[in-house]
């Protein structure tokens, strides 16, 4: 038995010395240390030895298999370096080559909708005013005019946090919109000076909730930007004017917008703004449903109910108030057609801005 484990060792080392590649030396690995090899049969018979034997040959054939599995290692290693040095002689390296980069971060689309309507609006002197995401429906229904079970409210779906069993008719939610900021502004502002209070020329960015069935067109929550200017002499032509040239800033000096008439409980008179759709050039497309016409924001007067509800006398001070989805101006500007493309976390969507 100690002869055909030497004659093992001997056929399988001086045929190793002649593989030159991968594929080689897996079969001779399958035919040496495979399961069926000469060398796993010789321990099978093993238990046919005599019992003095045994140890002897286990030993030896232990020995003969940690050689040969050593000698794999170092072909391995042998033919693997042989490889490299044939890559490297016969193709071609330009070691002046810039690296890959490094990928970056991207804003949210969104976010650079946001980030532009708040630069142009900072142009014309508005000031950005942060308000609270949660709030009583005191601040965001009652004061903006909306009465218990008035019939406007259900044009806004809430989530409710505590429910009206809890805190009776001033239960808390998340916001709906983000025009309960314009009762918290006038409010910090009129209680600087009560009898005379400063001027406001504010945008209230933020995420607004509504319980909507998603769509393509809807989203439980969503981004929104309010404009609030109050002071004293303050007309509709002065809304015109800071809208239309808002306008111009966003989507081209030659657009041209039209308001038509509308109604919100917070402002009276109330109007929508649309502007000339800038993909067929008013003529009439998908995108506009053949109005040539896309409609962007909401606006009006500043309700005198809301101006007593936020300190300032109505009949000293008027206001103009607007409000803007940044999702929808997003998804008009760059023909996307629908909303929940910006909550999915889609980077194939995402890396496109």
């Amino acid at each position: 038995m100690l002869n055909i484990l030497d004659e093992i060792k001997g056929t399988a080392l001086a045929s190793l010395q002649e593989i030159k590649n991968e594929d080689d030396l897996n079969q001779w690995r399958i035919k040496f240390l495979g399961r069926n090899s000469e060398l796993m049969l010789v321990f099978s018979k093993l238990s046919s030895l005599q019992k003095e034997e045994r140890p002897i040959v286990g030993k030896a054939a232990n020995q003969v298999k940690k050689s040969l599995e050593a000698a794999l290692i170092e072909r391995q290693e042998m033919i693997r370096q042989a490889n490299l040095q044939k890559s490297l002689s016969s193709d071609k390296l330009d070691v002046t080559l810039s690296g890959r980069r490094i990928p970056h971060g991207r804003l949210h689309p969104v976010t650079l909708t946001l980030r532009e309507i708040t630069h142009i609006f900072a142009d014309m002197g508005f000031q950005v005013y942060r308000s609270r995401e949660v709030e009583t429906d005191e601040y965001n229904f009652q004061l903006l005019n909306f009465p218990p079970n008035h019939p406007a409210r259900e044009m806004q779906d809430s989530f409710y946090i505590a429910t009206q069993e809890d805190r009776g008719d001033n239960p808390i939610l998340l916001r709906t919109h983000t025009s309960p900021g314009q009762i918290h502004a006038m409010r910090e502002y009129s209680s600087k000076n009560p009898q005379n209070p400063p001027s406001i020329r504010i945008i209230l960015p933020g995420m607004c909730y509504r319980y909507e069935q998603i769509s393509s067109r809807y989203e439980t929550q969503f981004t929104q930007v309010e404009g609030l200017a109050i002071g004293k002499n303050i007309k509709f032509s002065d809304l015109k004017g800071t809208l239309s040239d808002f306008a111009r800033r966003m989507f081209g000096q030659s657009v041209r917008t039209r308001f038509r008439a509308s109604h919100f409980p917070f402002t009276e008179p109330s109007a929508e703004m649309d502007i000339e759709c800038f993909l067929c050039g008013g003529t009439g497309c998908s995108v506009c449903k053949g109005t040539g016409w896309l409609e962007i924001l909401g606006c009006g007067m500043v309700h005198p109910v809301v101006l007593k509800n936020g300190g300032y006398d109505p009949e000293k001070y008027t206001g103009f108030a607007f409000g803007m989805g940044p999702e929808r101006i997003t998804m008009l500007r760059h023909h996307i057609e629908d909303i929940r493309y910006f909550w999915a976390n889609d980077l194939r969507f995402l890396e496109q801005f």
